[in-house]
């Protein structure tokens, strides 16, 4: 049976060259970053040019970057981060109904300690619209979050836009860039981003590892507490490893980035061009072009998700119905919900993501399944053939 992983924003494989990057630092260079004899030299020397190749990329200042586990605990660290460290400024945060749960449950934990959170609304591709960033604004408002690609339906946000408003008012911008870094040009220096998370697994790195920029001089609370590692901004023994493998990850995604856009690009519109052509009602979620190049969200009204990737399971293809965190949740996700779509067209979701690997076989191979499951289960469920309500076209 033929073997297909269309489910690249979940995770994705180590590349070699990552693998071979960082074999040295389990065996030969095994030291602690923060001992001073040659072995913890030699270890903290790994651990500085990680952070200059990082710091390089993004176009800012090595001590602006900080080494993390993972795109969730950099999320933590900024939205919590920020907010305590400004509460004697004010406690009103803005973020939007799109947003990853890592920092919609941050919000939701600040708003048990006090906080008000202000939740936007988006339209029905998923965008936020900086106007009512800036109708949002108050006097106390001291952290604005907003994604820069939607984890689900690969909606990009209108970045540069939200960042002058906030840049404007003074308020420390985050964004939640997981999805995005090392697949589009994010410029924190364009967009007026003060705080940035990403991290490796989405990029053909290690798991366990990630890291926030933050801009300097933003003010910011450290959430783990002990020996001072990171300058005092995140305690733990560094992970030489993984911060290897991160930024080899990362200088390899940004050396490709164009040939990947165009190659991947391409799939991606062939492979929708195809469901679209070959099965009745399918719906696109998301923003038509303003998206991530490699995601695919799409309905199949009569449908169930969790019924659909089972079966696509037990045919040899890897999907998802959403994000990876939500993934068997039976009602309509947040991101959907917010978005406006019906009911059904929510209920029947499923999230293909494309990557290195994905080939034109693997498409074809993947839609011909896809119809055969689609017509075989609305069959089952009595399928009227109505035109659902909600559709994005």
């Amino acid at each position: 049976m033929r073997r297909v992983y269309l489910d690249y924003s979940a995770t994705t494989p180590a590349a070699p060259e990552v693998v071979e990057a960082m074999l040295p630092y389990f065996t030969e260079t095994f030291g602690n970053p923060s001992s001073i004899h040659q072995y913890g030299r030699q270890a903290r020397k790994a651990v500085e040019e990680a952070r200059a190749t990082l710091a390089r990329l993004l176009g800012v200042s090595e001590s602006e970057v900080i080494f993390v586990s993972g795109g969730t605990e950099a999320v933590n660290l900024a939205v919590k981060g920020v907010a305590l460290a400004n509460q004697h400024r004010g406690k009103h945060i803005i973020t939007s109904r799109v947003e990853h749960k890592a920092v919609l449950n941050s919000c939701k934990t600040l708003e048990k300690m006090g906080f008000e959170v202000t939740y936007l609304s988006v339209d029905r591709y998923g965008r936020v619209n900086p106007d009512q960033v800036r109708e949002h604004l108050r006097r106390d408002t001291i952290l604005i979050s907003i994604i820069y690609a939607n984890n689900e339906v690969g909606t990009i946000n209108p970045m540069k836009e939200i960042g002058a408003i906030a840049r404007e008012a003074g308020v420390p911008f985050h964004s939640d860039a997981v999805q995005a870094f090392g697949k589009i040009p994010v410029s924190v220096q364009e967009a007026g981003i003060d705080l940035l998370s990403f991290s490796s697994h989405k990029i053909y790195g290690p798991k366990g590892v990630g890291a926030l920029y933050v801009r300097r001089g933003t003010p910011l609370w450290p959430l783990q507490h002990g020996g001072g590692h990171e300058k005092g901004r995140r305690a733990g023994t560094e992970n030489v490893p993984a911060i290897v493998g991160l930024a080899a990850a990362a200088a390899l995604a940004f050396q490709n980035m164009d040939e990947e856009a165009r190659r991947i690009g391409e799939l991606r519109d062939y492979f929708w061009q195809r469901i679209q052509a070959e099965i009745p009602e399918a719906v696109l979620n998301g923003h038509p072009t303003q998206r991530l190049y490699h995601n695919v969200h799409v309905s199949f009204p009569g449908c169930d998700s969790d019924t659909l990737l089972v079966a696509l399971d037990m045919a040899g293809i890897a999907a998802s119905s959403g994000s990876a965190c939500d993934s068997g949740v039976v009602e309509p996700s947040h991101v959907l919900q917010a978005m406006g779509t019906s009911r059904e067209v929510g209920r029947s979701a499923l999230r293909f993501t494309l990557g290195r690997s994905t080939t034109r076989e693997d498409l074809d191979y993947t839609v011909e399944r896809l119809r055969e499951i689609v017509e075989r289960t609305r069959k089952i469920h009595g399928r009227s053939g109505k035109k659902p309500t909600g559709a994005v076209s």
